[in-house]
């Protein structure tokens, strides 16, 4: 990956779980004690950048695929040109 897309995915995912705290808080804030809502947008926010985490994986992983994909394409391109 660049380092110019890293920057970017960093950028989106910080703001993602910053808004999925503040999306908790709206939620269940003055409903709860502050202790249980700070419990709450923690566990939440840990499941929402383990999926992340995931999501990611999951982009490299197809990448890497679609890399091999290719070259093997243009390995087996010329041998066809060889058998005409």
């Amino acid at each position: 990956m660049d380092k110019k897309e890293i920057i970017i995915y960093s950028i989106v995912g910080i703001s993602s779980l910053t808004l999925l705290a503040y999306t908790v808080h709206m939620f269940i804030g003055g409903l709860v004690s502050e202790r249980t809502e700070n419990t709450v947008m923690f566990i939440v926010v840990v499941i929402g950048a383990i999926a992340m985490g995931f999501m990611a994986r999951n982009i490299v992983r197809r990448r890497r695929l679609h890399a091999l994909y290719m070259q093997s394409l243009q390995n087996k391109e010329p041998s066809r040109q060889d058998e005409s």
